[in-house]
């Protein structure tokens, strides 16, 4: 018997995996037709230890990818690039000039989480930072993509310029942490077994299929916010 499908897709918006994952999801949901498929975006910060302000990109990726890892990051970033096209996305690494601390970017994906906006505004971000090369952690910014959205921006705004829903966002990443997540994106099916990495398509029908024979379990993590 095939059952519903609660996937819970742990994610950071600064992370170039996280949105050739997303698109590689977007795909494989779209060969699931006739599948009820519940997806919940979940927070997760590569570095909460990122003043709210940002930091130079440049200077922050010399930083964390020196020496040796310099090789690493140039492996990864040329397999980004060469895989992009074929997503329909494009990475402008050369061209940023803030990495973003994101909680601000994960307190505007609850609220709009309650709305039934979370796919729009997750991508709307993604393409913010990584094509647009806009500052993600500037709530004028966040302001600007959940007006696009179709959310209440003088709301978003007066919420961003408070701590609403700062440590809820926090508990949740924490939650999820605890679970073992330890890198980005992580899918999660029905709170039972998890998929890591940006897979190709068909690993996340195959999943998907797995989740089917067997029952969701109750979401143990907090609920969204609307705004």
């Amino acid at each position: 018997m095939a059952h519903p499908v609660s996937v819970d897709i742990v994610a950071d918006f600064v992370c170039p995996w996280c949105w050739l994952g997303k698109r590689n999801w977007d795909t494989a949901v779209a060969s699931m037709s006739g599948v009820k498929l519940e997806t919940l975006w979940r927070p997760y910060q590569l570095d909460p230890t990122i003043p709210r302000e940002g930091r130079p990109y440049r200077d922050y990726m010399k930083a964390k990818f020196s020496g040796e890892a310099s090789a690493q990051w140039k492996q990864m970033r040329d397999y980004l690039e060469a895989a992009a096209p074929a997503a329909g996305i494009t990475f402008r690494f050369d061209d940023l000039e803030v990495r973003p601390n994101t909680l601000n970017a994960h307190r505007l994906m609850r609220w709009a989480g309650g709305q039934g906006l979370s796919d729009a505004v997750a991508e709307a971000l993604f393409k913010a930072f990584f094509e647009e090369c806009r500052d993600i952690g500037d709530p004028g910014v966040l302001t600007e993509i959940a007006r696009h959205a179709g959310m209440d921006a003088d709301i978003v705004a007066n919420l961003l310029a408070s701590e609403k829903d700062s440590k809820p966002v926090w508990e949740e990443e924490m939650f999820y942490r605890k679970l073992g997540v330890s890198g980005v994106p992580t899918y999660i099916f029905n709170g039972q077994f998890a998929v890591s990495g940006a897979q190709e398509p068909s690993v996340l029908v195959d999943a998907i299929r797995q989740a089917q024979a067997s029952p969701a379990e109750a979401d143990e993590a907090d609920g969204e916010t609307t705004a």
